[in-house]
């Protein structure tokens, strides 16, 4: 929306999911010539981002991934896979870092029938503890960097 280039955060966020918001965004912005966004434009924009279910907090650095392709969507104008469940954090210079659970979000993304998980490549280790039926009806890919994450998780333009 119209506005001074803010980054507006709600829906009982942590101080580690705020900072993963703020990270994503730097991140994109330093990395605009190369994705296509416009930067100067952005300082023009406010964005706001919203994560529902405002009574149950959230924190944790595991949604970086998600935050960073979701901006990446918007400010490119590229549609974001429907297929596949990420998780993962990120770093300001592009690090795809590792995350802790990876065997429940994994179980989480098969109940909701996604065929494609996205994963930190250090957190390769981890998915032996996925049970082998799950692993069969899923395809993983491991990630180290941002750009890795962009080419898997956004459709071509």
């Amino acid at each position: 929306m119209p506005g001074k280039g803010r980054l507006i955060l709600t829906g009982s966020l942590g101080d580690v999911m705020k900072e993963s918001a703020q990270t994503a965004l730097s991140y994109l912005r330093s990395q605009a010539d190369k994705l296509g966004i416009d930067a100067e434009g952005l300082e023009k924009q406010d964005l706001h981002i919203h994560v529902p279910a405002g009574a149950t907090p959230k924190d944790g650095p595991s949604a970086g991934s998600v935050i960073v392709v979701a901006l990446a969507s918007l400010l490119t104008r590229r549609l974001v896979r429907s297929d596949l469940a990420m998780t993962g954090e990120i770093s300001l210079r592009g690090r795809v870092l590792p995350v802790g659970g990876i065997k429940e979000k994994v179980l989480a993304a098969a109940r909701s029938r996604l065929k494609q998980v996205i994963l930190p490549e250090e957190n390769r280790k981890d998915w032996n503890e996925v049970p082998p039926e799950v692993q069969e009806k899923m395809s993983v890919h491991f990630v180290k960097h941002i750009s890795e994450l962009l080419s898997l998780a956004l459709n071509p333009k």
